[in-house]
């Protein structure tokens, strides 16, 4: 399983972003659908939804481009982990999965404490 580091930047980089733009490649259309059922429509919709957190940069194992990962939901509440790249300006997912159950805990405990102090 990849290992992330927390970086602040990209915190401030989801929240700055006025409009994200995506760019798919043929394999990567279908494979988050084929192999863990997530449509595309639902992982952009992590973006837009205003509610994804950082998870940070991969550092294990090592990859040839700065790969990025959050978790977020979906309009309907689905929660995600992407991980994808910045190329270009534009966000290119690599893997869009559900999040496991320990990944929702934090998500769901992070956006607690964040509505907490709103």
């Amino acid at each position: 399983m990849a290992k992330f580091h927390f970086v602040e930047w990209l915190l401030v980089w989801l929240l700055e972003t006025p409009t994200f733009e995506f760019e798919w490649d043929a394999g990567n259309r279908s494979k988050n659908q084929t192999k863990h059922g997530v449509a595309i429509h639902e992982v952009e919709e992590v973006f837009h939804s205003g509610t994804a957190l950082p998870v940070g940069i991969q550092i294990d194992p090592p990859v040839p481009e700065e790969r990025l990962a959050l978790v977020g939901s979906t309009f309907s509440g689905r929660v995600l982990f992407v991980a994808f790249v910045l190329r270009n300006g534009k966000i290119r997912p690599i893997s869009t999965r559900p999040a496991h159950r320990k990944e929702r805990k934090l998500y769901e405990s992070l956006l607690r404490k964040i509505a907490k102090n709103v």
